[in-house]
């Protein structure tokens, strides 16, 4: 795979593996790994319980010493939206818009940290830098939790973690946690017109849902605030329903998605208890999907003075968005957020990146190898 040291020749190669949440990303992760160490970086490819997505951890310097990870997801939505005008697996360049699926979320951060990669392994950095490529992001995080968990055999313990989720190169401080759950009811099929001789699935899962929509009201009215959010408490909402054939026939299935979202200090499963406190009294199975923390990281802290002189902006206290900095931050590493773009550009069709968003994200990364060079 021809890769580049061109940050936008990088990212239309990127761009160009159809790497969707859910879906393999084999060939990218070991194309990105042959090209890294044909540049003298070393890189270990972490593959995941699922046999066919795998993380990418490499490290310049000595990894024995403590460093720096930057750390972005590989992973992409879906891009079925019939507003895309092309192929959105082929980067389409228009005025300074560089359009593609990933393209800002966030396949531009890796883009611009792999197209540093070679400049990087060239300065030799005293403080290592480590790059750290992740899978299923877009699923709740659920690739990272794996890499962190290998992490020290890899590395001596980081000094901190940036993830380039896009925030317009500003540094982030905050985010919210993320807990999602589904339920799943059974019933009996059978005539409508024979209600005694079923059980419907929908109305077992009702109680469920209304003790949904219960938390979610009291979240809001009596829950904890932290104002650095918008909105400033956590939340819950029901996303999914689904079940039934027909209208004359009793639903034997029944299913549900629930998500919430934790402010700060809070631990974002713990929401969902009234939830499935309702499940086992309504004999409702209950799955977890997914689960990261909120991320909270001291103004004062080195890893935030550190980023704001590389990009040359102040941070902000929070956004509402989640990560997997709350994860390595669990893990004991500082974490902050800070890549190119706006995240209201993501998960939507004709997503897009600019140039010069894309180069100054590049230069900050170049920066940051002549600090730890120095």
């Amino acid at each position: 795979m021809p890769f580049s040291c061109a940050p936008e020749e990088m990212l239309e190669e990127l761009v160009g593996h159809e790497t969707v949440v859910g879906r393999p990303n084999l060939s990218l992760i070991e194309a990105v790994a042959d090209w890294l160490e044909g540049h003298g970086i070393s890189c270990r490819i972490l593959v995941g319980p699922e046999g066919d997505r795998a993380n990418l951890f490499a490290t310049i310097g000595d990894a024995d010493r403590p460093g720096y990870v930057l750390s972005g997801h590989v992973d992409v939505v879906p891009a079925g939206e019939p507003e895309w005008q092309g192929d959105p697996f082929r980067l389409r360049r228009r005025d300074d818009r560089l359009i593609g699926r990933g393209a800002c979320d966030m396949k531009g951060f890796v883009a611009a940290v792999l197209a540093a990669a070679p400049g990087l392994a060239e300065m030799r950095p005293a403080v290592p830098i480590h790059i750290a490529l992740s899978y299923d992001e877009e699923a709740g995080c659920k690739g990272v939790p794996h890499m962190i968990a290998a992490m020290p055999e890899l590395c001596a313990p980081p000094l901190g973690c940036i993830v380039g989720e896009p925030t317009g190169l500003v540094p982030v401080l905050a985010h919210k946690g993320k807990a999602a759950l589904r339920l799943r009811a059974a019933g009996v099929a059978g005539h409508s017109s024979r209600p005694d001789l079923g059980a419907n699935a929908i109305h077992a899962l009702l109680p469920v849902l209304l003790a949904a929509r219960a938390q979610a009201q009291a979240l809001e009215a009596e829950g904890p605030r932290d104002d650095r959010f918008a909105p400033p408490w956590s939340s819950l909402q029901i996303g999914t329903v689904a079940g039934g054939q027909a209208l004359n026939i009793i639903p034997e299935r029944a299913e549900a998605e629930i998500e919430a979202r934790a402010i700060a200090g809070v631990e974002p499963r713990s929401l969902l208890a009234p939830v499935i406190d309702a499940a086992e009294k309504a004999g409702v199975a209950t799955e977890w999907l997914s689960s990261y923390p909120p991320l909270a990281l001291d103004a004062g802290d080195p890893l935030a003075t550190l980023v704001a002189e590389m990009s040359g902006k102040a941070p902000i206290a929070a956004v509402s968005f989640g990560t997997e900095a709350g994860l390595f931050q669990q893990a004991g590493m500082p974490a902050i957020i800070c890549g190119p773009g706006d995240i209201a550009r993501a998960h939507r069709p004709e997503e897009y990146l600019t140039r010069s968003e894309l180069h100054a994200c590049h230069a900050m990364i170049l920066g940051l190898g002549q600090r730890c060079a120095a």
